[in-house]
């Protein structure tokens, strides 16, 4: 067709051509395909074809069904050659330009379909090679064969639910019960809504039920009516029943499926982290709550299913049919819950149970495993009980996990008494109630109220403790148990129907179940027991007789509606929890920012880490302890012990002799006895107390330094004073001490000139030691001195003064004879003590030895240092045996005898350190701080404080914000 219109693309243009006044008309210039307007003049005016005369003829009857030209009909056939009418070719001109732009518009089209045709192909092909194989799902998933029995099996469901076809009429005043059975024949089985009619809590059910009361209550009084809505109403009770089994198998095929997958993820671990379950994340924010010490008074407001219940109620069973395993001790109308048990109910493989603080899986499938689990449960409750106590508020957590098993947190709570029998405390009723009230205080808990169908309503504790925690019934759930025993001894049906509509108690309820949890037998396994539900529920009179509803009845629909209203309340719940916790998260930190603002945030876990750290790099730094240092600490401590022991036993004994050689025989013997009995172990003890001493100075450090943290004190003294007291010197040190002291001591050889002046130095300094010892004792005894009187205004007291006319009285003695003994005689006594009388001093014979003593050694010691003295030269007679002089010196050679030991004995001691006692104590030590890390409340006596406190409240309240948060993430995942 665009052959037939002339674009204007023109060399030169015809005659015809030029007649056209306007661009647009030539454009719409039709001509023959011959003539092309070469340069040439076109002798004659185009002739058109005939193909081109039916173009003209569409358009023009295209211009005249749009109104813009009126022309005659009769030129609709063939246009002569005179076709120049201006008013025709206008028209031809707007005819041609829309149909051009239309193909325009169509190549367009064409064009761009068939191009994202086919990019859209090759999209979906690199889209395709991008998505996981899929084929290991054909493993778990039936095929199309098991579909097709599955459908079968459907349909013959449909064929047993047909209402069957009754013999008799239905009189006119059935319409409901004719509306029931027109809309079971119209509704073909495989309509969803057939699905959701046939629910156990479906408005059907319901509409059916109070449809046959109906009947029952409007029927004829003939038999034969009677007698055929009564098989009505079994037979769908019995198609009820197939149809509850069926579901019942669809779920077990289910749960197998579910358990592969499960399986398959397990197998998969080493490849990718396995994930927490969304109730198991739940029970850890849980369990964090319940150990959070608030100080802000942010408490615990998420949902839990609370269990309440009289004592014998069947709480305990009911929990048990939910848990799908009896895990809880038995007792025949004794008291056998005494604590909370919180019980984490979780979906997995394999039907198990664990404690919190316990990596020990019982396997809920065997029967020893189960009375091991019962054990177990009820030594925890007996261990948390307090002495003289019978119920304890202390909570254990467990976890139940199974397949087919409802998402729960549920708290099994000692049950309500009303009397306190013997052998209980008497606070136990009062003690009860005030553990229920705490665990029903909270908001958002789901109260599962427990009630005894078998005894009267009346007899109840529970119902009045729960109407006053939720008097308006918005999270209450309440429970009859034992309906047989109920429909069998006090069958009373308007009573019953009072308390499942709420009407008998003064309590209100979100919902109203009852149930059946065996038969008495404790023996009894969960499956006999639903078994046994089944039946009764089956031939029940109540329910025949309208009392129970069918989603009112088995525990299975119990679990599924707690469940249901216990996801409900977290959902509702969870977030405005975590945004308490991020309040008081901000108010923590703005605290501590206010309080310590130049100190890191650490916890008592933390903080002793720290501490360990620190206590351990003393433990390096002690032995980085000089050997000359060792030997200077050692020799110091040896001698400050020993001293007195040396003046006392040895020294001064040996100086009552009247030559040498007998002091020297003297010297000799006690030397000898004291090395082999008393001196080794008391080196030992010596060089335990320096080794104490010098780490207990290192443990303290600087006080001044400005990075001492005073908050260890404590943690370092407990530390310190227990690895000190079981650590215990090697015992073949002391043996070894003793062989290296007795040869140095035997050795009287000085060997030169240096050795013998050190010993005379050590003489000296020893000897004047002592001496000043001496004086203060004795300048106490006097009491101030005459110018100490006038200048301190101070004054003697009366024993004082008479100690000061004793003293005198002795002088005189030590002035008459130098050489005088150290133990006055009975003669010297009563002298001593007639000569005070006469100054009108009156003392005793003890009171004068005492001031003897004292006054006697400063005597002596004075005597010694000019002994010291006087042998200061005298090395050169001591080499000749002091042949040429009546000089004396043995009393130096016994102090060089005992210097040279002290040397030998700090030598040994400081090997022993550094080679054994050193790393035995780093033992010691470690092993200390191992048992205060595992004992918390010992590590929370030993750090305290408000910045302790105020870190570990911190560092508490983001981990459950983290938790929570976590949690919410992972809810919100999961379709409600």
């Amino acid at each position: 067709m665009s052959s037939l219109i002339h674009r204007g693309a023109f060399s030169q243009l015809c005659s015809s051509c030029m007649k056209l006044k306007t661009s647009t008309e030539q454009k719409f210039h039709f001509h023959n395909g011959l003539c092309h307007h070469h340069q040439s003049s076109c002798p004659k005016p185009p002739v058109l074809l005939l193909r081109d005369r039916l173009l003209v003829i569409l358009s023009r009857n295209f211009v005249q069904d749009t109104k813009l030209l009126t022309i005659p009909r009769k030129f609709y056939v063939f246009l002569g050659p005179g076709i120049g009418d201006r008013r025709m070719s206008s028209a031809f001109r707007l005819v041609g330009s829309i149909v051009s732009r239309v193909l325009k518009i169509r190549y367009i089209i064409l064009t761009g379909a068939v191009g994202g045709g086919i990019t859209a192909h090759q999209t979906f092909e690199s889209w395709k090679e991008k998505m996981p194989n899929m084929d290991w799902m054909k493993e778990y998933l039936p095929d199309a064969e098991r579909l097709d029995k599955i459908e079968a099996g459907f349909k013959r469901i449909k064929s047993r639910f047909a209402v069957p076809d009754m013999k008799f009429k239905l009189p006119e005043e059935f319409p409901r019960l004719r509306a029931i059975r027109e809309w079971l024949d119209s509704k073909p089985f495989v309509d969803p809504e057939v699905f959701e009619a046939l629910d156990i809590k479906s408005s059907v059910d319901l509409t059916a039920s109070r449809s046959f009361l109906a009947v029952g209550k409007t029927v004829d009084t003939s038999t034969n009516s009677k007698d055929k809505v009564q098989e009505l109403q079994e037979e769908l009770m019995r198609l009820q029943v197939r149809f509850q089994k069926e579901i019942e198998r669809l779920e077990k095929e289910n749960r197998e499926l579910r358990k592969h997958l499960i399986l398959r993820d397990q197998k998969n671990v080493t490849k990718r982290k396995m994930k927490k379950s969304l109730i198991d994340m739940y029970s850890e924010v849980l369990d964090e709550l319940a150990e959070y010490d608030s100080s802000y008074n942010t408490q615990d407001h998420l949902p839990r299913v609370v269990v309440v219940g009289d004592q014998s109620s069947g709480k305990t069973s009911v929990l048990e049919m939910i848990a799908q395993a009896r895990i809880f001790p038995r007792g025949s109308g004794e008291m056998m819950t005494r604590s909370p048990v919180k019980v984490t109910l979780s979906e997995g493989p394999y039907h198990i149970a664990t404690f919190k603080d316990s990596s020990r899986e019982y396997d809920l499938t065997k029967e020893s495993e189960l009375e091991a689990l019962r054990k177990e449960i009820e030594i925890r409750m007996k261990a948390s009980v307090a002495d003289g106590q019978t119920v304890s508020g202390d909570t254990i957590s467990l976890t139940v996990k199974g397949p087919g098993i409802q998402r729960l947190v549920l708290v099994d709570l000692p049950g309500i008494i009303s009397t306190v029998t013997s052998g209980m405390a008497s606070d136990t009723r009062d003690r009860i109630q005030r553990i229920c009230r705490q665990h029903m205080e909270n908001p958002n808990a789901i109260i599962l109220c427990i009630q005894d169908g078998s005894l009267d309503a009346e007899r109840s504790n529970v119902t009045d403790l729960v109407s006053t925690m939720d008097p308006n019934g918005k999270r209450t759930i309440f429970v009859l148990t034992k309906v047989d025993l109920a429909e069998s001894n006090l069958y009373n049906p308007e009573r019953i129907r009072q308390i499942l509509e709420g009407r008998l108690f003064p309590m209100k309820a979100l919902g109203y179940f009852a149930v059946v949890t065996g038969k008495g037998n404790t023996n009894d396994g969960i499956q006999t027991i639903r078994d046994y539900e089944e039946k009764f529920f089956r031939s029940s009179r109540l329910f025949k007789e309208g009392v129970l509803k069918p989603y009112q009845m088995t525990t299975l629909n119990l679990s599924m509606a707690v469940s249901e209203c216990f996801w409900k309340m977290v959902r509702e719940s969870v977030e405005q929890q975590a945004d308490a916790f991020k309040a008081t998260r901000f108010n923590l930190e703005t605290e501590w920012k206010n309080t310590f603002p130049k100190i890191r945030e650490l916890d008592r876990d933390e903080l002793f880490e720290k501490a360990r750290g620190e206590i351990l790099d003393e433990i390096i730094n002690l032995s980085q302890i000089t050997p000359q240092h060792w030997e200077e600490v050692f020799n110091q401590n040896l001698w400050h012990k020993m001293s007195s022991y040396v003046f006392e036993n040895i020294y001064l004994p040996a100086a009552q002799s009247d030559n040498s050689g007998i002091f020297n025989t003297t010297v000799d013997i006690k030397l000898k006895q004291w090395a082999d009995k008393l001196l080794p172990s008391r080196c030992v003890q010596i060089g335990w107390s320096t080794l104490q001493d010098e780490f207990t100075k290192l443990l303290a450090g600087d006080p001044t330094a400005r990075q001492r943290d005073d908050i260890f004190n404590e943690l370092k003294t407990a530390v310190r004073d227990e690895s000190l007291k079981n650590h215990k010197w090697d015992e073949k040190a002391e043996e070894s001490l003793r062989v290296i002291q007795m040869n140095t001591l035997e050795d009287r050889s000085v060997h030169d000139k240096q050795q013998w002046d050190s010993a005379i130095r050590f003489m000296e300094t020893a000897v004047r030691e002592k001496l000043q010892q001496t004086d203060g004792v004795l300048r106490q005894m006097m009491g101030p001195s005459r110018m100490e009187q006038w200048l301190y205004w101070k004054t003697q007291t009366p024993q004082q003064m008479d100690r000061v006319a004793a003293i005198k009285e002795l002088e005189k003695l030590l002035q008459s004879d130098v050489k005088r003994r150290p133990a006055l005689s009975h003669d010297e006594l009563t002298t001593v003590r007639k000569n005070l009388e006469t100054q009108s001093v009156d003392v005793d014979n003890e009171f004068i030895r005492e001031t003897w003593f004292h006054l006697y050694r400063k005597q002596f010691l004075q005597q010694s240092l000019v002994t010291a003295n006087d042998c200061r030269k005298g090395f050169y007679y001591y080499q000749k045996g002091f042949e040429e002089t009546e000089l004396s010196c043995s009393d130096v050679v016994l102090f060089w005898r005992i210097e040279r030991m002290l040397q030998v004995t700090s030598n040994a001691l400081r090997q022993q350190v550094t080679n054994n006692e050193a790393r035995r104590l780093e033992r010691n030590i470690k092993d200390v701080l191992d048992q205060i890390g595992d004992d918390k409340q010992m590590l929370q006596k030993l750090l305290t404080g408000k910045r302790v406190l105020l870190a570990e409240e911190l560092k508490r309240v983001r981990q459950i914000q983290g938790l929570l948060e976590e949690f919410i993430q992972a809810l919100s995942k999961e379709k409600p």
